[in-house]
């Protein structure tokens, strides 16, 4: 899963587009605070009920935590709705926009003005 999105990806977001949004609904297997970039994977089942693990790429920890996030703010076994930005060849893949937690707080990686 780690080739959909490559280690290039972020010196462009060409890559994923950003005109539509995709919303996943799944459980979170990875959560990693790390730069350059953030990273969570979450299996999330298709429209046949079947588990697929999808790979999102955030932004860097710094700009998480300026919008409130730490790194135990998602954790493994979390129940989530993910919305992403797909990776424009389909794989199973995507830019974050934002996450909706199991408390039902909505998080995305813009700081609250």
């Amino acid at each position: 899963l780690a080739a959909a999105v490559p280690a290039g990806a972020h010196h462009s977001y060409a890559m994923f587009d950003a005109t539509k949004n995709l919303k996943l609904n799944g459980v979170v297997t990875t959560f990693k605070w790390t730069n350059p970039h953030s990273y969570i994977e979450i299996l999330a089942p298709n429209d046949k009920g079947v588990a697929e693990k999808w790979g999102v790429e955030c932004t860097s920890p710094a700009v998480l935590a300026r919008a409130g996030w730490r790194s135990s703010t998602l954790k493994v076994g979390d129940q989530v709705t993910i919305t992403i930005h797909p990776l424009r060849g389909g794989e199973l893949g995507g830019s974050f926009v934002s996450v909706q937690l199991p408390d039902g707080r909505l998080l995305t990686d813009k700081a609250a003005g």
